[in-house]
């Protein structure tokens, strides 16, 4: 039997108290939900007249990715998924947002020169198909988009240089553009408060909260930043903490949610300097009132480039990449590499 004195006691306790924890809320787990007709990564969704709706992405395969132009539609009541409209065009990170009964696509990136050529096509649902409706003022891509009374706006991402056909032809960017459905109309609004790719957004109380995201030079970061559209003004709340599991920083490719009255942010990937890196399985709350969040319950398969929503009261996590990058997966319904697979998973779970 180890017997421990006063003193050894008092300096286990100061020991322990020095190591910074993170508070763990009890939540119900993330539960199998039915997974999507097809593969796919780096996607968006958003929630139209009561159903959940991705289109686009990509699946890396031995010798390049694949871009697909198809869209898949979920009804959560139902636990089913159907086949709607292609998109016009294939394209991988369209960003998808339902506003004033409709539903829109901005951006993201074709194969046209490269892999990676950001594109500026604006595309909505019209009579049941995808048809383009106009131009973006620029190319951008890896953005955030939202709708926020009767305009949607679209923050950060990337945009190309001179050349545009590879990833690293384009640049982290501040944009901040708004685009008014009723007159077709493109304007800007202050710029976000620092440029990254890959974030994530949602609406609550009127406001658009951006969280996560990257830079090419500086890696993830986990910082909030809320606008005001009222005041055009930015703040900027507490951060996502790193990983408990790993110690890295959430980043790029997580997914945000905005569910009775509190933000949920989960997934994501880091690279390590050299190659390699992870995918983040853990789930974050966010109190506005406390400016504080907190550990929700891990996803059952950790992914990057999921597509995310929230349908009264329940969360989902669609589809994405349990492995890093874009090129290095493969589907998996067929090879699958060490370093993870492209999956059509879903999850769900209800935030307590």
């Amino acid at each position: 039997m180890t017997r421990i004195d006063r003193r050894s006691l008092l300096a286990l306790t100061a020991a322990a108290a020095a190591v910074p924890s993170v508070v763990q809320a009890r939540q119900p787990g993330w539960s199998p939900r039915a997974k999507m007709p097809w593969e796919t990564q780096e996607v968006y969704a958003a929630v139209h007249e009561g159903r959940i709706w991705t289109a686009g992405g990509l699946v890396g395969r031995p010798g390049g990715i694949h871009i697909n132009d198809r869209t898949a539609i979920y009804d959560p009541a139902a636990d089913s998924w159907e086949e709607g409209p292609r998109l016009p065009q294939s394209r991988h990170h369209p960003m998808l947002v339902s506003q004033g009964g409709r539903l829109w696509a901005f951006g993201g990136y074709d194969r046209r020169e490269g892999d990676w050529t950001s594109m500026r096509e604006v595309w909505a649902i019209d009579d049941g198909l995808w048809a383009q409706v106009g131009r973006m003022p620029h190319p951008l891509a890896e953005t955030v988009g939202a709708g926020l009374g009767d305009h949607i706006h679209l923050v950060t991402g990337r945009r190309p240089g001179e050349a545009n056909a590879q990833w690293r032809d384009q640049n982290d960017t501040t944009d901040h553009l708004v685009f008014t459905p009723a007159d077709n109309r493109w304007d800007t609004a202050r710029p976000a408060p620092a440029p990254r790719n890959s974030a994530a957004g949602a609406v609550m109380d009127g406001k658009l909260y951006v969280a996560g995201g990257r830079t090419v030079q500086g890696g993830g970061t986990g910082r909030l930043d809320r606008y005001d559209p009222e005041t055009d003004a930015w703040h900027t709340l507490a951060p996502i903490p790193p990983s408990p599991t790993t110690g890295q920083q959430v980043g790029g490719g997580l997914a945000l949610v905005e569910t009775g009255g509190r933000l949920v942010a989960f997934g994501g990937e880091w690279f390590a300097p050299g190659g390699g890196g992870g995918v983040f399985s853990e789930t974050w709350i966010y109190e506005l009132a406390r400016d504080a969040w907190t550990q929700g319950p891990d996803m059952l398969t950790p992914r990057h480039g999921l597509a995310a929503a929230a349908v009264d009261g329940v969360v989902y996590a669609i589809a994405g990449a349990s492995g890093v990058g874009a090129g290095v997966v493969y589907s998996n319904r067929g090879p699958v590499g060490t370093d993870g697979a492209v999956t059509g998973l879903v999850e769900a779970f209800t935030l307590g």
